[in-house]
């Protein structure tokens, strides 16, 4: 399930910018298609006019759209949840459009292969660039955190599930070596630049994180354009 909304406080509209001559969300849905294990892509948007625009695209590229609440996200897989039937949503934001279809599989295929887990992720222990997230949480785990999940939780939809004092069954997907230290997210201007340059080297394509590491490793005039960027924390919403 891929969240995506144009009212971020940073970059308004970046999932709509154009990448690539792509649109952002285009190429997280293509990421998402190409994943195995992966039985629908939905895309998660909010209800508020300037979403029409979100939910217009998802439409054209032929994927389910679920609209709900702008501020309580995890309303909104809750609600696409129900609307799914899905066993276990994987959990993708628009804003990270070089996602890699292999680290997506990995994830689901660690689920699939001990469906007692709760919640498996790449960001656990984040070993991987920013921007090449990859969540899966069960039904039961995040109905439980739609049921009592409060304040920045109901923003960051599955931060309950590993930042709580509720103990759940977790495991996570590590790298090495580690590149937890590189950016490949779009919330900036910045960012955006950055994401220009790679995808000016690696093509209209989605890109494995090794290659995207190896170019940022081998390219410091990339990584110094969104170098200063600095991620929000859980509680800045």
């Amino acid at each position: 399930m891929i969240q995506a909304r144009t009212g971020s406080s940073r970059l308004p509209g970046k999932v709509l910018r154009p990448l690539g001559g792509r649109p952002v969300l285009s190429w997280m849905v293509r990421s998402a298609r190409a994943a195995r294990g992966i039985d629908d892509v939905v895309v998660a948007t909010s209800t508020a006019p300037g979403d029409d625009a979100v939910a217009e695209l998802a439409a054209e590229l032929g994927v389910l759209v679920v609209r709900g609440s702008e501020d309580d996200v995890l309303s909104r897989f809750a609600l696409a949840l129900e609307e799914t039937g899905a066993d276990a949503v994987v959990r993708l934001t628009a804003d990270c459009p070089l996602a890699d279809p292999a680290l997506i599989s990995a994830v689901v295929s660690l689920w699939r292969n001990d469906e007692s887990l709760d919640y498996a992720a790449s960001t656990l222990v984040r070993t991987l660039p920013r921007g090449l997230d990859v969540e899966l949480a069960s039904r039961r785990a995040l109905l439980t955190a739609d049921a009592e999940a409060e304040s920045f939780h109901r923003i960051h939809v599955t931060s309950y599930l590993y930042d709580s004092k509720r103990t759940f069954r977790t495991m996570g997907l590590v790298v090495q070596p580690a590149a937890n230290d590189l950016r490949v997210t779009l919330d900036t201007a910045e960012d955006g630049e950055m994401l220009d340059a790679v995808v000016a080297e690696l093509g209209d394509r989605p890109p494995s994180w090794h290659e995207v590491v190896d170019l940022l490793r081998s390219r410091p005039d990339i990584t110094r354009i969104n170098a200063a960027v600095r991620q929000k924390g859980l509680a800045d919403g």
